[in-house]
Formats: structure tokens, sequence, C-alpha cells
């Protein structure tokens, strides 16, 4: 199960459609915490914790991600825990809250949100991206895939890619499949130069097409009920829907793979 930490801190507002916050919490780390009543849907965080863990599950380097309880003292008392919907700034709501472990560290200039074409070839897993299509396309991640990228030192000039915001897989609030060919990838097609063949999504490919309805159900009942308006038959369907799927993640990879972007230029038959 999921640990449950407590809000402790305000630290600052993030960027990003679901208006989330950055908060400190009762074991000292910093998380970046989605609310209930974020403008774009409630599931954003049960998707968001559902499939996160799922990523971990297949080795793709993602932010753990928590329960978090925040009172409502600190929102009381924190002016800027708002959500801005209509034109109105309305408090952010209390209780349960989606919680993930902030990637960077006390110094800001070690993340960033985007490198130029040259710098990401000296992202020390990019072959990670191709990994992370297993997860997308599985889940039907609506949203383009989103990266972070943390620079290894101070000094270095080497990166490491961070798979964050997973609130849009299972089409966000919708819960239903609708697949298309350029759905839950990156944008910028370089990152995918260098897949040669199936083995460039190994051992993620093998470990989703081998995941069982106990391995699912592990990791659905650590979602908060209330993430998903308590509709325990509509998390029953995603489950077994999830567990088709698997079985069909080879051949959305290839409707990607034969697109008009040509992600795989070096993908030769044989």
């Amino acid at each position: 199960m999921n640990t449950c930490v407590s809000a402790v801190q305000y630290l600052r507002r993030m960027h990003g459609g679901s208006q989330s916050h950055l908060l400190r919490a009762s074991d000292g780390a910093h998380y970046v915490t989605k609310f209930k009543n974020n403008p774009e849907h409630v599931r954003v965080l049960a998707n968001e914790m559902f499939a996160t863990n799922l990523g971990l599950w297949l080795g793709l380097p993602m932010p753990r991600v928590e329960v978090i309880d925040v009172s409502d003292w600190l929102i009381e008392h924190t002016d800027d825990l708002r959500v801005e919907l209509n034109g109105s700034r309305i408090p952010c709501s209390s209780g349960r809250q989606l919680a993930s472990l902030y990637a960077g560290d006390k110094i800001e200039a070690t993340i960033f949100d985007y490198l130029p074409d040259g710098a990401l070839q000296q992202i020390v897993n990019l072959d990670d991206f191709a990994r992370i299509l297993v997860l997308d396309k599985w889940t039907c991640n609506s949203d383009g895939r989103q990266a972070i990228f943390k620079r290894q030192t101070q000094r270095s000039r080497t990166y490491s890619a961070v798979f964050i915001d997973q609130g849009f897989c299972f089409n966000a609030g919708e819960w239903n499949f609708p697949d298309a060919p350029l759905r839950g990838v990156y944008a910028r097609m370089c990152v995918y130069e260098r897949v040669a063949g199936w083995d460039a999504f190994e051992p993620a490919l093998t470990r989703a097409e081998q995941t069982g309805l106990g391995d699912l159900w592990r990791y659905a009942t650590q979602v908060p009920e209330e993430w998903y308006e308590r509709d325990v038959d509509g998390m029953n369907r995603l489950v077994e829907t999830l567990y088709r799927r698997r079985l069909r993640i080879r051949d959305l990879i290839s409707e990607f793979r034969h697109s008009n972007r040509n992600p795989f230029p070096n993908w030769a038959e044989r």
C-alpha cells in the first residue's frame, strides 16, 4: 500500500493544467501535489497513481506517488493554495490528495523542462523514451508524453530523463481507450532514432505482456475510491480492459512506427 504523509508547509505553485502545488510533507520530502478539485478532472489523481505505479513496475524512471493529507488549517492559512476556475479563485480541497515526489532538489537550476536537440543526445537514459511507449500505448495516454530532465551534477553536461504527469492515461476522466498512432508519444522524434527493433522496448514490453490480473489489482486497490468517484464498476472495467490490452501493445507501437512521423528510421525489417 502507498503510505499516507501529511502536508506541513506550502512552497510554491507549479505550472500545468492541473494547477498543482509543491508541498513539504511530514516525511521531510517535497511533493508535487494535485488536488481533487483541480480544473481537469478528479480522476487525474487516480490515473496518476495507477499509471505511475504500473510504470514503476515496468522499471521506468518515474517519481514515486503517495497519498498526502492536506489539512483545512493549512489551506485556510495559505492564500496561494487555490485553484482558478472560470475566473474565480477557489480553495484547494482538503483531505487526501495525490503527491508525486519532486524530482529536483534545493538547486532549481538542476531541473529542465526543455533541452535542445544536441543536449537530448546527452541524456544517459535516452533509451527509456522507447520503453515508456509501452506504458503510454497500453494505458492510452491521451496527452503527449511529458518528461523533465535532471542534470547529473551542478557542473555536468549530462542529464537523466524523468517521466512525469500520467494524469491523462485512460483518456483522463473518460476511462476509455480512443487509440491513435501519435497519442502518448514524445513531441520530438529524435529521442526514438536509436530504436532498431523490438529489443529496444525491453524489458518493459515483456513484463507488461506477462502482467497478471493480480498485479493490476495490487495497484488498483491502492487508489482512494474518492479519486474515481467511488465508481467501483468503472474500476473493474478498467482493470479488465488493461488485462486484455496488454497483448495489443505491439500492434499499437507498430501503428506509431508506420505513421507519417517515421519515428524509427533505423528499424529495418529482417
